[in-house]
Parts: C-alpha cells; sequence; structure tokens
C-alpha cells in the first residue's frame, strides 16, 4: 500500500517512513502543504498522512482544498493538537481518522489499514477472492488453503490486485501503487512479478486483456 507523508519534523518524518515500511508501506514524504497538495493532487495513493502545523499551506487548509476538488482518497491526521476542539475541528474539514503524537507507529498503521478498508466499502480485515486469502496487517497469504511466501513486492502486487478485484489494472497504475519516488525500475518488472505471483497461485488466479490490464477475477 502506498501513502503519501506530510509532515514538515524531519526526526518524525524519518521515524514514520521507517516504521512504517517495516509494515510493509510505501511512503513518500513532503515536508511543506504546498508540495503535499500538489502530490495528493496527482499521484493515487492509498491514503495521506496529514500534519497540521506546515509551512507554506496549513495542512486543514489542504484537506479542505482537496476535498472541496473532489479527491477522496483516504487522510488520516497526525498532529500535536490534542484539544477537543481541534480534533472536532479536523475531522468536521474532511479527515477520516485522527491520532494525536506521540503514536505508536504499529498503531497508526493498524490505523491506516481500517480508514482504506472504510474507503474501500469493506469491514473484513482479510482480502479474499478466488481462493486467496491476503491478511495485511500480519502479511500471511495463502491460496486454497496453501500458506504462500511471497517477497515484499509480491505481496505489495497482489494486495494491490485485490483490492479491486475483477478490474483491470494497466503497467502505469500497477507501477503508481507499488513505487515510490526515486525507485528505478526496469522497462520489464512489471511483468516479471506478474509471472513470479502467477507461478505461486497456479493457473487462471491472474488474468489479463491484452492491451488493458491485469486483474484477479470475482468469485
Amino acid at each position: 500500500m502506498r501513502v503519501l507523508l506530510i509532515e514538515d519534523d524531519r526526526m518524525i518524518g524519518q521515524a514514520v517512513r521507517t516504521g512504517l515500511a517495516r509494515c510493509g508501506l510505501q511512503v513518500d514524504w513532503v515536508r511543506d502543504g504546498a508540495g503535499g497538495l500538489a502530490a495528493a493532487r496527482c499521484e493515487p495513493y492509498a491514503a495521506v498522512l496529514l500534519d497540521l502545523g506546515l509551512p507554506q499551506r496549513g495542512g486543514l487548509a489542504l484537506l479542505r482544498d482537496l476535498r472541496a476538488a473532489g479527491h477522496r482518497v483516504p487522510v488520516l491526521i497526525v498532529t500535536a493538537r490534542d484539544a477537543v476542539e481541534d480534533r472536532i475541528e479536523g475531522l468536521d474539514a474532511g479527515a477520516d481518522d485522527y491520532l494525536v503524537k506521540p503514536f505508536d507507529v504499529n498503531e497508526l498503521a493498524a490505523r491506516l489499514r481500517a480508514v482504506v478498508r472504510r474507503h474501500e466499502g469493506r469491514a473484513e480485515p482479510i482480502m479474499q477472492c478466488a481462493g486467496i486469502r491476503l491478511n495485511p496487517s500480519t502479511r500471511e497469504a495463502s491460496v486454497d488453503g496453501r500458506p504462500l511466501t511471497l517477497s515484499a513486492r509480491e505481496h505489495a502486487l497482489l494486495e494491490l490486485l485485490l483490492r479491486r478485484p475483477g478490474m483491470p489494472l494497466s503497467r502505469a497504475q500497477i507501477e503508481a501503487g507499488l513505487l515510490g519516488w526515486g525507485e528505478e525500475i526496469c522497462s520489464n518488472a512489471v511483468e516479471v512479478q506478474i509471472h513470479n505471483l502467477r507461478r505461486k497461485l497456479g493457473e487462471g488466479r491472474i488474468q489479463n486483456i491484452r492491451g488493458v490490464g491485469y486483474f484477479i477475477p470475482k468469485d
């Protein structure tokens, strides 16, 4: 899952990015409000982590701009402002959740998974389709009851496909969902990952519409 972190404090930003990476999340980090707004508008993030006290453009103003423009990406405010009035203002401005610093990174990751589930209309934390089961929190996967051993990139690819069963994802959409800024990718990297994942899942689990994209068929 790829998320955007908008946080101006270097130590907090680095700690959050490192901690979430250990939880299997891909994190892009922006340190000011203007850059954060541009990134949130242009990239297909699963969620946004938003500080409020940002240079160039405050977090609440950024959030209101996103919602006014129709962007529905889940937003989790992460801030030191702990007054009840601040929480109410943030949630009423369009935030999906509100977490006060300091916090545990594992709780942050759990809250991210929860807001993304709600955004996708899912209550069940286990993702499953076509005999495939994936637990994003424990990173355990199985097919027809048989445990799977997946690399970090294969796990991320499977999660991406299971989020939209029956809906083809183009090569560009897969790259955007998996890769952070500055990551280099060879020309056939997506095809290689698809091939490896297909081999582990078995015949017919990942299908392709030529010129359109890859998908896992709905049950």
